[in-house]
């Protein structure tokens, strides 16, 4: 029975543990994205307002809860990119847990509240990434993720935009899916920056470049995992 003498073990587990596993768990989607090519890698700890950036790594004021990393522009397969990331996390989450209960057995660590802890809590955040779910937000679980990639589901398809210059009216144009106008820009670099803006907001999703009959891939915007 829970009890006022367990709240401190409480506040330890919710404050410390269950954040130090949670970095753990994106270290695990990064290093992937970076063996797989990925560029603008940004790991974030936390929700709310951003308390410190240092390199990669953004820390916000509520460090405890949530977690999530982005990147670009994967120069690998993208699919099997994809669920090499999205297993990273639970990866990274087994082989500390394995480590710590290794060490514990070994001698080399004591047994004590913080082990039991964080190999609990790892077991607990493993099962409910792998577990392939939907979110109320409308996101998925890593598991959800992997297992619609290994089926090729059709919704997580790149969503594909363009950039197209119009001899027309003299203009750069940016193109959805559909290959309809979305907007008019005098400048290239500017329908370039647009583009790839409405594609970060769209993933997974891809911003084409036609220029002189030749398409070029400008960049790509993978889903981001959690």
């Amino acid at each position: 029975m829970f009890g006022w003498q367990d709240i401190p073990k409480f506040v330890l587990a919710f404050f410390l543990v269950l954040p130090v596993i949670s970095f753990l768990h994106e270290v695990g989607h990064v290093f992937f994205a970076w063996l797989m090519g990925g560029k603008n890698i940004k790991l974030t700890v936390g929700s709310g307002d951003v308390l410190f950036r240092l390199g990669l790594l953004e820390v916000r004021k509520y460090y405890f809860w949530y977690g999530h990393c982005s990147f670009d522009s994967l120069i690998r397969n993208q699919r099997l990119a994809n669920i090499f990331i999205f297993s990273g996390g639970v990866l990274f989450n087994a082989l500390t847990a394995v480590l710590v209960m290794y060490l514990v057995q070994a001698g080399t660590v004591e047994a004590g509240m913080l082990t039991y802890q964080f190999t609990y809590f790892s077991m607990y955040y493993i099962f409910f990434a792998v577990l392939p779910m939907p979110y109320p937000d409308g996101s998925y679980s890593d598991g959800k993720v992997i297992l619609d990639l290994i089926r090729n589901k059709p919704h997580l398809a790149d969503t594909v935009y363009r950039i197209t210059w119009s001899e027309d009216k003299r203009q750069w144009q940016v193109l959805d899916a559909n290959k309809i106008v979305m907007e008019t820009l005098k400048e290239e670099s500017t329908a370039i920056e647009r583009a790839q803006q409405i594609a970060k907001s769209n993933r997974p999703s891809r911003v084409i470049q036609s220029k002189e009959g030749q398409e070029m891939e400008i960049g790509n915007y993978p889903k981001v995992p959690l």
